[in-house]
């Protein structure tokens, strides 16, 4: 009987150890441009996201989460590598992830050499796959493209005239579609759907990169509906006189030409109501892949991780769209669910509320540990597995999010917010009391020591900022012109940046600059194979013209709203 007894112990610590080394599924879902209006955080009361919600309610909130860097790029490269844009030097849009960081490795690809079948679909880095890190991926990660069949109104723009210095994608409408005949996300949700509905061979590291509310916010006409224009209420955040106590860099970054250029138009309420209606599209995407999830195979044995990249703007601090330190633009979702018997938390997650200030940098070391992978020498962030465990644990970190200059950055603390720029100017706000950033406290004497304090929290030194390449660089339209034609008259409008030309003709080019009367003025000879470096604004046209007597115009360049480069076709 004892020796039986002893048998029978030896096998239930035998299957107690096989089920503990059982290495976990990790289910990681991205949704793009999510502020915090969403149910569960409060950000707008006519938010409908009940999918958001459910998952929220299910594992761990953290409600004082924030982004590395407020643009997609550095802030899905700092998520996926694990490493802070202050020391990767990868801050921007602009800069090709690849270019600066040749050999960092991503976290599919961590999972996969750990014997994880890694596979993702829809967006999950800045408009590329990185086919090198995934095992498979929709649509074929070959194409580098990671956007499936979408469907576009035929005549664009829809709802606001385009100014020059205008993103292309801010538009809204509802459109005559199904989702099927929408495609998009729903393509996305739908092929992940199908990968959750299945056993595999292997655990899974799969990725769904939700689009929506990512601009343009084209969504079928049923979104739409429980939004009906009369009834939509404007940001709460925002406030006619908010920008009267910022500093200097803080008024210079807080309006925008899109700001006044929607309320020109009487498009204000309409874009929210596009925001909203992209929201609700997004939140019914994710419950498909909830609900394949639940209803399969593998919902014992999945932790699922939902965040967004960045927050946005809705005219909160005069300001649209992203790239500010302010509390609209960093805090975002962030909702972690784990399931018992995983070795990095056997408990499992309970249902909770975590105020601790976290970034998004912590994704990767958190995965690691919870997968019983070894910790990474490049994962910058703190592993959330002591907030996962007990979400008020004691945390003795703050969360940094940085802005495109090095030096530039808001912290995030749990009780107060401190805003630095690299020119010194201060901002300092404290969110119990002051939710929206309304009150900036930083040259309030009583309360020099927090700011002090907060000073101390901040990193001391900055990676500078990696130049992008040439082949990094979009490229502007060659419009060509036969004689007697001419470039159009420049429409600048907006700060400057510059404009790299290149003459790939076996003749030397000359260079003129439209002005906005249709004249032409002189700036440079561009030699064969040479290239000018050459400071410009939105909605300039430069001429290009032979380099003879006659100065026969070949063609224009008109300037779009970033840098880029004109390269002079043979």
């Amino acid at each position: 009987m004892k020796q039986t007894i002893l048998i029978l112990g030896a096998l239930w610590v035998s299957v107690v150890s096989s089920f503990s080394a059982a290495k976990p599924n990790v289910l990681f879902i991205a949704i793009d441009d999510l502020n915090d209006w969403i149910g569960c955080l409060g950000g707008h009361p006519q938010a409908r996201t009940p999918n958001l919600d459910r998952l929220a309610a299910s594992g761990v909130l953290f409600t004082n989460a924030h982004c590395p860097a407020p643009a997609c790029n550095p802030s899905r490269t700092a998520i996926f590598t694990g490493q802070s844009p202050h020391r990767s030097g990868l801050y921007a849009n602009n800069q090709s992830m690849r270019e600066i960081l040749p050999k960092a490795e991503l976290l599919p690809k961590t999972f996969s050499r750990a014997g994880y079948w890694a596979a993702g679909s829809g967006k999950m880095l800045h408009y590329f796959i990185d086919a090198q890190s995934w095992d498979e991926y929709f649509p074929k990660k070959e194409t580098e493209n990671p956007f499936p069949r979408t469907l576009y109104p035929k005549k664009r723009p829809v709802s606001i005239p385009r100014e020059p210095w205008q993103y292309v994608e801010t538009d809204w409408a509802a459109l005559e579609a199904t989702d099927e005949e929408y495609g998009g996300d729903v393509l996305v949700a739908d092929w992940v759907g199908k990968q959750l509905a299945r056993k595999h061979d292997k655990p899974f590291f799969l990725a769904c990169g939700i689009y929506r509310p990512h601009e343009p916010w084209f969504v079928p006409k049923k979104y739409f509906a429980p939004f009906p224009l009369e009834s939509i209420q404007l940001p709460p955040g925002y406030k006619a006189d908010d920008l009267d106590d910022l500093p200097p860099e803080g008024k210079r970054r807080g309006p925008n030409r899109y700001f006044v250029h929607i309320q020109k138009h009487q498009q204000w309420k309409a874009a929210v109501q596009g925001y909203l209606a992209s929201i609700y599209f997004a939140d019914t995407m994710l419950g498909r892949v909830l609900d394949a999830l639940e209803n399969g195979p593998n919902a014992g044995n999945t932790i699922v991780v939902l965040w967004s990249d960045h927050g946005w703007h809705l005219g909160e601090k005069e300001h649209w769209q992203k790239f500010t330190a302010w509390r609209v633009c960093t805090r975002v979702p962030l909702m972690v669910r784990v399931p018992k018997g995983v070795s990095g938390l056997p408990a499992g997650t309970k249902p909770g509320i975590s105020r601790r200030p976290v970034s998004l940098l912590s994704l990767a070391p958190t995965l690691t540990q919870l997968a019983g992978l070894p910790a990474q020498p490049d994962h910058h962030g703190p592993s959330l597995v002591p907030l996962l465990k007990q979400p008020d644990a004691r945390w003795p970190h703050v969360a940094l999010t940085h802005l495109a200059e090095p030096g530039s950055f808001g912290l995030s603390a749990e009780r107060y917010r401190y805003i630095r720029y690299a020119d010194g100017d201060e901002e300092l706000y404290d969110i119990r009391s002051d939710p929206y950033e309304w009150s900036n406290l930083a040259a309030h004497p009583d309360y020099a020591a927090t700011l002090e304090h907060l000073r101390t929290r901040a990193p001391k030194k900055f990676a500078p900022a990696a130049q992008p390449s040439l082949a990094a660089m979009p490229s502007l339209k060659w419009v060509p012109l036969k004689a007697p034609a001419k470039a159009p008259a420049s429409k600048p409008a907006g700060g400057g940046f510059d404009v790299i030309f290149i003459n790939r003709r076996p003749q030397p080019v000359q260079l003129y600059w439209m002005t906005p009367k249709g004249d032409r003025r002189h700036y440079a000879t561009l030699e064969p194979g040479k290239t000018k470096r050459q400071r410009t604004r939105p909605g300039a046209v430069w001429q290009i013209a032979e380099a003879t007597a006659a100065a026969r115009p070949l063609g224009y360049f008109r300037v779009d709203d970033r840098a880029a480069k004109a390269v002079v076709p043979k």
